[in-house]
Formats: C-alpha cells, sequence, structure tokens
C-alpha cells in the first residue's frame, strides 16, 4: 500500500470508527458551533437556483440541506462523505422534506461523483464546509474535484486558521495541559483539522489541482450558544482533548475542573458559551 493510500485508508476508518458515532451523537452542538462559519462560506459560494452541488465531506448533511434549498426547484445537491455513520444520519434528517438532495459514500481524492456515468453531467459548484483538510493526496482531490465541475465552476470551502488563533479549542487544551502527559508532537501538513491553516500552501494545493482565481479571506465569528453543560460534552468528547481523557481516565475530574472553569469564562450575558473562532474562506473557479 502506498503512503497516501494507506493515510486515505487510515481516515476511512476514523470516521467510519468512534469518531464517526461521536459526531453523530453530538450533531446538533456541533452544527451549532460550525453552522455560521458554512454559512459565510455559502454566501461566497452563492449558489442559485437551477444549479448542481457537490458538498464535499457533507458529513450529517447540514449544509447539504441548506444548498439544497438554494438551488431548488430546479437545482440539485449531492452530499458525499467517507463516514457511513454520519451519512445514514444526513439521509434520515433529508426524510420527506422534499429537498433535491442526494447522498453517496464517497472519497473525493478518486470518486468521479457519477459524473462519468452515461447522463453524467459536471457540476456547476463545489462546496464544502470543514471537509477538504483530510485529503492524504490534497493537490490529487482538488485535481479530482476540478474534473468533476464543468468549464467556469465554482469552488468554495471554510477551514481552520492555526490553533493559535482559534480560541474555541485552544483555550480547552491550555486549561488541561498542565494536569495532562505532554501531547506527541504532530506534523502541521498532516492530514487533520489545521492542515490548510497556511493560506499560501492552500493557494498553491488548488493551483497545482487545476484552480484559478484562488481568493483567500480571513473571517472571524463567536460561535458555540451552549449552555455550559452542552460545552463540556463539546470539549471532553472532540478533539485531542477527548482522546487524551479516554486513554487517561484516572486524569478527568481535575482536567475537567479546569476546562469548565476556562468556558464559564466564555459565558455571555444570556449565560451561553461562545468563544472565538477564526477560519479562511476560499474561492476559486475551473478555467
Amino acid at each position: 500500500m502506498t503512503d497516501a493510500a494507506a493515510a486515505n485508508a487510515a481516515q476511512d476508518d476514523y470516521w467510519n470508527g468512534r469518531t464517526g458515532r461521536t459526531w453523530v451523537e453530538l450533531q446538533a452542538l456541533l452544527d451549532m458551533e460550525l453552522q455560521p462559519l458554512g454559512r459565510e462560506a455559502q454566501r461566497a459560494l452563492d449558489p442559485k437556483p437551477g444549479e448542481r452541488v457537490l458538498d464535499i465531506g457533507c458529513g450529517a448533511g447540514e449544509t447539504s440541506l441548506d444548498l439544497a434549498a438554494a438551488v431548488r426547484p430546479d437545482g440539485s445537491v449531492l452530499g458525499a462523505d467517507l463516514s457511513q455513520p454520519l451519512l445514514d444520519l444526513a439521509r434520515s434528517r433529508a426524510g420527506d422534506l422534499g429537498l433535491p438532495v442526494r447522498f453517496m459514500t464517497a472519497d473525493a481524492q478518486t470518486s468521479d461523483f457519477g459524473t462519468s456515468a452515461a447522463g453524467g453531467t459536471p457540476f456547476d459548484t463545489a462546496f464544502s464546509r470543514f471537509g477538504v483538510m483530510f485529503f492524504s493526496d490534497p493537490t490529487a482531490a482538488f485535481a479530482n474535484i476540478a474534473a468533476a465541475l464543468k468549464p467556469g465552476g465554482r469552488l468554495a470551502f471554510v477551514c481552520w486558521r492555526p490553533l493559535a488563533e482559534n480560541p474555541l479549542m485552544r483555550d480547552p487544551m491550555q486549561a488541561a495541559l498542565p494536569l495532562i502527559p505532554p501531547p506527541e508532537p504532530s506534523d502541521p501538513l498532516a492530514p487533520g483539522p489545521f492542515a490548510f491553516a497556511d493560506p499560501e500552501r492552500v493557494r498553491a494545493i488548488l493551483t497545482a489541482g487545476g484552480f484559478a482565481d484562488v481568493a483567500i479571506r480571513p473571517f472571524d465569528a463567536k460561535v458555540g450558544g451552549w449552555t455550559l453543560d452542552e460545552a463540556m460534552i463539546v470539549a471532553q468528547r472532540v478533539g485531542p482533548l477527548g482522546t487524551i481523557l479516554r486513554i487517561n481516565p484516572e486524569l478527568a475530574p481535575p482536567v475537567l475542573e479546569a476546562v469548565r472553569q476556562t468556558l464559564q469564562r466564555s459565558r455571555d450575558a444570556d449565560g451561553r458559551v461562545r468563544m472565538g473562532a477564526a477560519v479562511w474562506i476560499v474561492t476559486a473557479t475551473r478555467p
């Protein structure tokens, strides 16, 4: 198995295992966090009625449903993801809404998304809310996405800026650091949430993948809106802190108390926890 294939297989296992199930369980809380960031990228995409949209890494379907509402009645949306648990939830949520949306288990690096089948039609636009940072070979993945778009087709996605700029994920981990084993150093370019933190790397990948007119702008927002208990659930079950606590459950009481104190300081006047998020909004076109 090549390194790229092995990395891809690892992502498949990751999103079809514990992580996929956790995201299903926490879908409502995670969508509360990510919705305003995804909708800013949707505004940049500007989907129009009648367009065919490819939603990459669609997860539990929130963005696919939003996009489908924007392109109806004559447009359509294909939500693609590796995670079967999340796709099952997406299909259930779509239910009888009557929206022009369907879902496909697909790897964005290799799938043709049905465009090579008899009668297959290229997409007008491609979109992703935090679904493009996990490619083992990002240049190959974006070249494949470009191939699924018609000439002049538009791409828009949102990805995280560096961890240091994101209190949402930075602050709970910093509260825990004095109480946990030192985390293993990580490769900043490896597939993961912050793989696209460097905008010049993103620009180079998209250009090498066949895209033009690449534009990258920062966007900041306070996200969450959780109760304190809900914020604690997200902090301890999503991301590296959750992994550390599963491996070292004896550390949970002091760590969670430190995290709770940090989250309390992020409560707004209405008592809800909202924390700063820093992302890139990226747009490009297929020539």
